[in-house]
């Protein structure tokens, strides 16, 4: 199996497709799959770009909605995780992951699915500690406050996926593995991008929560984006342990390492994406504990005997098939003929795709379920700096000239 693995999507979606088409005529191959590593910019229409967090003069509508609104197929199988560049209201309501566009797959605020039999998992957003142990209390509209912490990694989805027992062959995170960079050439990293040293050398580049995942998982491959560079390390877990192959990746620029190219031993094909069974398992454990107010789950008591979960998930799906539920169009799309669209939009709506699946676990749908106001949001609003904040969260998106669009370079695509 051939997987493309793409860095910051940035919602190029025309320009990444185009370079893989391009990629499989002139080296004669067969792309199975395209990974995203985040800040995919699912934006449907003007409304979304109100919850995308960049400067006023990067809120474009970009291509995404072009297969949002079937102008456009995706011709390959899609999956991508969230980072700190998304239209988050739609993400939203997918947060258990599903289809942003048909053969488009968000694998929601953290989640596992299976291709082929290649088992993928991933976490969305990037790593906070001020808001890492609070509940996911941000809704739509957000304000200048949670525009920027609704990304922000919690550790109720850490812990869920901490749950997992079963080999892990690909993770994909936004933000690098805290301390990745001792496993890799750190100083040639630090001649192309010297404002990372600092960090490096105080330990402080990259994800807590992603470091301990990587830890627990230790799965083959681990894919990140985030700081618009290509970086490779190499982990191994213990002394004659198994290894986990990292790299990050760029943006889709013009001579920019954004893209590679990964082949992986797997059955013969056709794959498709599928739900993973034990990923529902822990996924029913967990849900009654969901925190939806500033206040963090409480996993006291959690009971995580997992067989008879295991058991009924499987009887489900047998009904039900492992097929994710279809696409559905829950807001208008972009319509480049009018201007300044400004459509009324109903708040909180409730994705078909989400209810179905919450249904095939017998959960209740929580995501509309409003926070205290007392409970909503005791933090002031956070400063944004310029450059690299001190938690790494900022990192410059106009790191090029902004006329810099041209096709990005086939020839700096690696296999």
């Amino acid at each position: 199996m051939k997987i493309a693995v793409e860095g910051c999507m940035h919602g190029d979606l025309d320009n990444v497709y185009r370079t893989l088409q391009h990629l499989e005529k002139s080296q004669n191959t067969k792309i199975d799959l395209l990974l995203c590593c985040g800040d995919f910019q699912a934006v449907r229409n003007e409304q979304d770009l109100k919850s995308l967090n960049v400067p006023p003069k990067y809120r474009s509508m970009n291509s995404f909605w072009k297969y949002y609104s079937g102008a456009e197929v995706a011709p390959y199988p899609t999956i991508f995780i969230g980072g700190n560049h998304e239209a988050s209201n739609y993400l939203w309501e997918l947060y258990y992951g599903g289809w942003v566009a048909p053969n488009i797959y968000f694998l929601g605020a953290a989640g596992v699915v299976r291709f082929g039999n290649v088992r993928i998992g991933g976490l969305s957003g990037i790593y906070n500690g001020r808001h890492y142990k609070l509940g996911r209390f941000e809704r739509p509209p957000y304000d200048q406050s949670t525009i920027r912490s609704v990304y922000h990694v919690r550790e109720y989805d850490v812990r869920k996926l901490m749950e997992l027992k079963e080999p892990i062959d690909i993770f994909l995170s936004h933000d690098w593995p805290l301390r990745i960079t001792d496993y890799g050439d750190w100083e040639e990293l630090v001649r192309r991008k010297h404002y990372f040293r600092q960090e490096i050398e105080e330990k402080r580049l990259g994800s807590k929560a992603a470091a301990e995942l990587l830890e627990k998982l230790k799965p083959n491959y681990w894919f990140s984006a985030h700081l618009h560079c290509k970086f490779a390390a190499l982990v191994q877990h213990g002394e004659g342990g198994p290894l986990t192959k990292f790299l990050a990746l760029d943006k889709c620029i013009a001579g920019r390492d954004f893209l590679q190219i990964v082949e992986i031993e797997s059955d013969a094909g056709p794959y498709e994406i599928q739900y993973d069974e034990e990923w529902l398992a822990i996924t029913r454990k967990f849900n009654p504990i969901f925190p939806l107010t500033t206040k963090g789950a409480d996993f006291r008591g959690l009971n995580l005997e997992m067989e008879d979960c295991l058991e009924w998930v499987r009887s489900r799906l047998r009904e039900k098939g492992c097929k994710p539920f279809e696409f559905v169009r829950t807001a208008p799309s972009y319509d480049p003929s009018r201007s300044n669209f400004d459509g009324a939009l109903t708040a909180n709506l409730r994705n078909p795709q989400t209810e179905s699946f919450l249904q095939l676990l017998e959960l209740p749908y929580l995501l509309d379920k409003n926070p205290d106001a007392k409970d909503f949001s005791p933090y002031p609003p956070l400063s944004v700096k310029s450059g690299i904040s001190d938690d790494n969260e900022d990192i410059p998106i106009d790191d090029v000239d902004d006329d810099d669009v041209e096709l990005p370079k086939v020839d700096n695509v690696e296999s």
